[in-house]
């Protein structure tokens, strides 16, 4: 898939994407996935991993899985000096588009409680909060809003 022009694309991330995705998670997360956990994750059957790149830089990437009839976005991140600047968007309109081809009838998350942006991002691509997971995330404690695309 790619999309847009000039050097700006989204496209399925690669081998070679490895080490600046793992760089990425780092930099975006608490409790970043490993770089064997990323790697083992782009062979993977039920994955579709994207990176948003411009002008040879990765400015973010995610995952989604595709089980059964439904979609579950396991990953989103954008680097932070690029927020609000339409990568968050991109990236999951990808994903949208990639599970609607696949024939997925819903699509979950789970966001931290206090990550007011990523709410709204979600919010505005018809994602909608129906339940709580208590104590999910660590490092710091915060609890996981799970949203729905129906």
């Amino acid at each position: 898939m790619m999309e847009g022009t000039g050097r700006l694309c989204i496209r399925k991330m690669k081998e070679s994407d490895l080490e600046a995705v793992a760089k990425l998670e780092r930099c975006c997360f608490t409790e970043p996935w490993s770089y064997r956990l990323l790697e083992s994750g782009i062979y993977s059957p039920y994955d579709v991993y994207y990176v948003f790149e411009q002008e040879n830089q990765i400015l973010g990437y995610c995952d989604l899985r595709l089980l059964a009839g439904e979609g579950e976005v396991q990953r989103i991140a954008v680097r932070p000096d690029v927020r609000r600047r339409g990568v968050g968007r991109r990236l999951m309109d990808a994903m949208m588009d990639f599970a609607e081809q696949n024939g997925a009838t819903a699509i979950s998350l789970e966001v931290r409680e206090g990550n007011e942006a990523a709410r709204r991002l979600y919010e505005t691509c018809g994602f909608a909060a129906e339940a709580m997971r208590r104590g999910y995330y660590h490092n710091p404690p915060e609890d996981a809003v799970i949203m729905w695309r129906r």
